[in-house]
């Protein structure tokens, strides 16, 4: 057993100390919106600052989920950010794959025009106006399919799919597979790394997103958790939630306790996909990262 000096032990404690602190100041305010957003409303009106409530209570969480809209919107959250995920992750595999290949008639073109996106994109008004022409206004279409394919994931994609050995390829085609099939039976299991690496980053961008649907969706019923709370968030009083379920309440719960639940609506579920997929993140990254 190699025994570590004294200045590497010492070294070790300050940068698992410094390590701890970072983690605590991020972990923090988690836990800070988390026990907000359960305390009650005579507790949060008698003090002006809390940390730790005396007790916790689901008042605020009664009083939000009292309106249908948040459920609503929850839904359509969870939808679009699955039905998105799978066409981002559709659309890059079909179009990586042909592109890994330096056989492709005309590759090096297609990759400049890739690769002109990363500095320069059609721009806001063109890109309404290309939306409004296909009569897609109102339709998730015009979220899912107006950002399908990036550039970032499309090329981490080619890198990837570039490291497979050529021969699994080779050997399928003379078993008379075709591209589709070899895609599909070959590359796709041996991609899941990668895979799971982009059903965080794909969802995370879908669950988070807004300003897409105030710009095309006009349609409230239509509109995802982050908008839906983005408006209560602004208007955040007794109007939002069914006045019939205070009865048994001693306050309104106050606009800060609104704001702790609508921002814990909004985060946590997507925190708690991440714990399952963090294992292939980092290694995704790596596999399809840049070589030289």
């Amino acid at each position: 057993m190699i025994r570590k000096s004294a200045l590497a032990r010492a070294f070790d404690v300050v940068n698992y100390g410094v390590l701890a602190l970072v983690g605590l100041v991020t972990v923090l305010p988690f836990i800070y919106i988390i026990l907000l957003s359960l305390t009650p409303a005579s507790e949060l009106v008698r003090r002006e600052f809390l940390f730790i409530p005396h007790a916790l209570s689901i008042q605020a969480y009664r009083y939000i989920f009292s309106n249908s809209v948040v459920v609503r919107s929850l839904l359509v959250s969870v939808f679009v950010t699955i039905v998105g995920t799978t066409i981002n992750l559709f659309m890059a595999g079909l179009m990586a794959y042909p592109l890994a290949h330096r056989r492709l008639m005309g590759r090096k073109a297609i990759m400049v025009m890739v690769t002109f996106t990363l500095l320069f994109d059609g721009g806001l008004i063109p890109t309404f106006m290309v939306v409004q022409k296909l009569g897609m206004l109102n339709h998730f279409s015009s979220v899912l399919l107006t950002g399908a394919i990036g550039a970032f994931s499309l090329i981490i994609f080619i890198n990837f799919f570039r490291q497979l050995p050529a021969e699994l390829e080779e050997s399928a085609r003379m078993d008379g597979c075709h591209e589709l099939r070899i895609l599909w039976q070959i590359i796709v299991p041996l991609s899941m790394p990668l895979i799971a690496t982009f059903v965080v980053i794909f969802g995370v961008d879908h669950w988070n997103r807004w300003f897409s649907y105030v710009l095309y969706i006009n349609d409230s019923t239509k509109w995802p958790v982050q908008v839906v709370l983005r408006q209560m968030l602004s208007t955040s009083d007794a109007s939002i939630g069914d006045k019939s379920i205070l009865r048994d309440m001693a306050f309104v719960p106050p606009n800060q306790t609104i704001r702790m639940c609508i921002t814990a609506i909004a985060t946590i579920p997507i925190l708690c996909v991440y714990p399952f997929l963090q294992r292939h993140f980092v290694r995704g990254m790596l596999l399809g990262s840049v070589k030289g």
